[in-house]
């Protein structure tokens, strides 16, 4: 077939044709069927085989706020997007009784990434901030479906100099974020697809939340009782 007749059939609207009506709407239902079933498949995979290592992040993270840490959160285009809504989460709590837990998201000062980006290079621009905010005892959560963004693994090392726990969410193969060595708690969703990649994040993310919480309430539980007793 030619490359007109391979482009035709692809594309009809292109070529002066319409789709059927009732062939398009059986294809496109399809490809919802598809899409679900293959979202399900990845999500089952990905906890099925990392749910270990998403309770040692909760109780890595639950540790950092029991003393008194913070938590940073940072990521690139859809990620940062991610990166925001972890801070929003943990600052804002939507279940009620739930305490407010600090948190910031390094990617939300545009001023501040412009400059940094403008005058050191896009690499820094997470470096920079978590070199003036940061202290040890404090942890950082970094996103990326691919795993290879480097200024996430650059502000990843840094923290690992400062003392800063580490968590990274990517996909793949975990890329540099998993060879690097400067991830404590590398969660890796075994897809190449970006889109449900994300959704195992979103998903990822919102059960180590409720883990946190719920280690946290532990401790308080525990901690009364002690007093009650003494």
């Amino acid at each position: 077939m030619s490359n007109e007749g391979t482009l035709s059939g692809l594309y009809p609207f292109l070529h002066g044709k319409t789709q059927d009506p009732a062939k398009l709407q059986t294809a496109l239902l399809h490809s919802v069927a598809e899409k679900a079933r293959d979202s399900r498949e990845t999500n089952e995979a990905f906890f099925g085989g990392q749910a270990e290592i998403l309770v040692a992040a909760a109780r890595t993270l639950a540790d950092v706020y029991s003393s008194g840490g913070q938590l940073f959160s940072m990521g690139n285009g859809g990620s940062s997007c991610d990166a925001s809504h972890v801070a929003v989460e943990f600052v804002h709590p939507v279940t009620a009784g739930r305490p407010a837990l600090a948190a910031t998201n390094l990617v939300a000062d545009l001023a501040m990434i412009s400059a940094v980006g403008n005058d050191l290079g896009f690499d820094h621009v997470f470096v920079r901030q978590l070199v003036a905010h940061a202290r040890k005892g404090d942890a950082l959560i970094g996103i990326s479906t691919s795993g290879n963004s480097q200024n996430l693994i650059a502000a990843f090392v840094k923290a690992k100099e400062m003392g800063v726990a580490t968590i990274g969410l990517a996909g793949g193969d975990g890329g540099k974020m998993k060879s690097s060595g400067a991830v404590d708690h590398c969660l890796i969703v075994p897809s190449t697809s970006i889109h449900r990649i994300q959704e195992c994040h979103v998903a990822a993310y919102h059960i180590m939340w409720d883990l946190v919480h719920t280690l946290l309430a532990d401790d308080r539980g525990s901690a009364a009782r002690k007093e009650k007793v003494q």
